[in-house]
């Protein structure tokens, strides 16, 4: 069973990686359609913001995805001068902060989700979108990293590191 779960999870990482590729795609498609409408003279409102709402998505949903890979700035240069036992320490003690702070900012994110989606918040730009849309993506993205240090902690716990 935890075998099961470990291999879905890491589905739910490489998957939320395609996520962060799909808005950069996104991102490269609004910017030329943006350049684009400039150079044949029409308008289209709100392309500088939807380029901003996917860059957005994509830096969130590749946040576990880069994680789970090793891609973040990590302590390992420091961790390798330290005996055995105290890395182990150091680590364990680097994935509780992780996974609080993590988990402070998913908790809040979420938060400002529900608050925008209460009041029926509309951004400001000239598309005055109601802005719990983009902010859905960010909130799934941080859920979906403290998902992944939380599996790398008790991975970290367990002493079942890949």
């Amino acid at each position: 069973m935890f075998q099961s779960i470990n291999n879905n999870l890491n589905k739910l990482y490489k998957f939320s990686g395609y996520l962060a590729a799909f808005f950069l795609i996104l991102v490269a498609v609004f910017i030329l359609i943006g350049i684009s409408s400039r150079i044949f003279g029409f308008y289209i409102r709100g392309l500088a913001e939807y380029s901003g709402y996917c860059m957005a998505a994509a830096s969130f949903y590749a946040l576990a995805f880069t994680f789970v890979e090793g891609g973040h700035i990590r302590i390992t240069l420091f961790l390798e001068k330290a005996s055995s036992s105290y890395k182990r320490f150091l680590e364990i003690w680097c994935l509780i902060v992780a996974t609080i702070f993590s988990g402070y900012l998913s908790f809040y994110l979420w938060k400002m989700l529900l608050i925008s989606y209460d009041f029926q918040e509309r951004s400001e730009g000239a598309d005055e979108i109601l802005i719990w849309i983009p902010q859905t993506s960010v909130a799934i993205g941080s859920l979906i990293l403290f998902i992944a240090v939380l599996h790398k902690f008790i991975l970290t716990i367990l002493n079942k590191n890949d």
